[in-house]
Parts: C-alpha cells; structure tokens; sequence
C-alpha cells in the first residue's frame, strides 16, 4: 500500500495516512495495530545541535476534530537505546508532541514526552517494570493532556500543553529505533471516545 492511500482500524472513527511509511505493518484485528520501524529513526529536533531535526520515524495518523480520548496499550520489543511505542500529535514537521513508551540509556522501560514547537523539550516521567504500558492522549478545548497507565484504568498525569498552531493537528501512532537496527512494537486495545476528559490531574 502506497503512502497515498489510507489506512482503516475499526476502532476509530478517521481514515489513518502515513506521514512516513514503516519496514512492515499490519492491522490485526478491529483495535489492534503492528508496526516495525526501520534503523536510526526517529522523531526528535535536538536542542542542542542548533535544531537538527530527524523526522524520519514512521508514523500513522489521522484528523480528529472536538474533544477526544485516544488511549492504547503499547507494547514494545526493546532492543536498543531510545526504542519506543508512541502515540503523538502531529501539526507539521516543527510542530508536533508524542508520548512515548521508550527504552532509557539505564536499560529501564519508561514513560517520556516530547513537545516541539521549533525545538524538542524532551521530559522522563516514570519507570515501568515490563514490555507493555498504556498510553493515552485527551484533547480539552485547545489543549492536550497525555497520560499514562499500567493497568488500563488508573492513570497519572504525564503533561498538560498546547500546540497554540494555526489549524488542528493529526493524532496516531508511531514506532521508533533512534540508536538500534529497528524496534516493533504492537499497540493493542485502541479506543477512541469523542467526549472530554472530567478530571486532569485524576484521568478519570
């Protein structure tokens, strides 16, 4: 399938398109996605290398408009450095915010966001002991939440921002091998609610 065409999961109510096409992917079931990502890939503009960006991770992702709740289990192969499962946002290439279920230099699972605007500033938030981790992000009026879960039902605040772009940006799916020779990674029980989040700091 071309990168032009578009790309069904019956769990959600868009049409998903490929910013930047994968190694290998597939649609499961009606809520259930794979994708392997390729060697040194990522999305990530380093704020110390004056703004180099790599933007070439392969990413899924679609337009969604209102309020909304898109939560996922990730689940990821870790192998190398910086491997990661994520869900992100995506407005253009300086633009865009994700959060991750990565691998950390210390070897540990963790979960980690990223907000670009120009720039990335990159925030570790906690340890997760396992391959497998929920994440969720929540669209409240003209700003985003992204939280985190181990077992699909209590969830911890991980960020609370905006974009502030000029129109809405696209939300979807990612997979990433920044140092490694390529990382898969299944993103399990996908749900989309379109309906507003009741408690920040709670998730609830």
């Amino acid at each position: 399938m071309s990168g032009n065409e578009s790309v069904r999961i019956a769990a959600l109510p868009m049409p998903l398109r490929w910013l930047r096409e994968p190694e290998r992917w597939s649609v499961t079931d009606a809520a259930s996605l794979r994708i392997l990502a390729g060697a040194r890939t990522d999305w990530f503009v380093d704020p110390q290398e004056s703004a180099e960006a790599t933007m070439n991770a392969p990413a899924l992702v679609g337009d969604a408009s209102g309020d909304f709740l898109l939560a996922v289990r990730v689940t990821v192969d870790f192998a190398a450095t910086y491997d990661a499962g994520v869900l992100v946002l995506y407005e253009r290439d300086d633009l865009w915010a994700k959060l991750c279920f990565e691998l950390s230099p210390q070897g540990e699972a963790m979960v980690v966001s990223v907000v670009t605007r120009g720039v990335s500033d990159d925030c570790n938030s906690f340890v997760v002991d396992g391959q497998s981790v929920w994440l969720r992000i929540a669209r409240i009026g003209t700003a985003f939440a992204f939280h985190a879960s181990t077992d699909g039902e209590r969830w911890r605040l991980v960020r609370h921002f905006a974009l502030d772009g000029a129109r809405e940006p696209s939300v979807g799916f990612l997979a990433q091998s920044p140092t490694g020779d390529g990382c898969a990674v299944a993103f399990d029980g996908i749900s989309y609610r379109a309906e507003t989040l009741g408690d920040l700091r709670s998730g609830a």
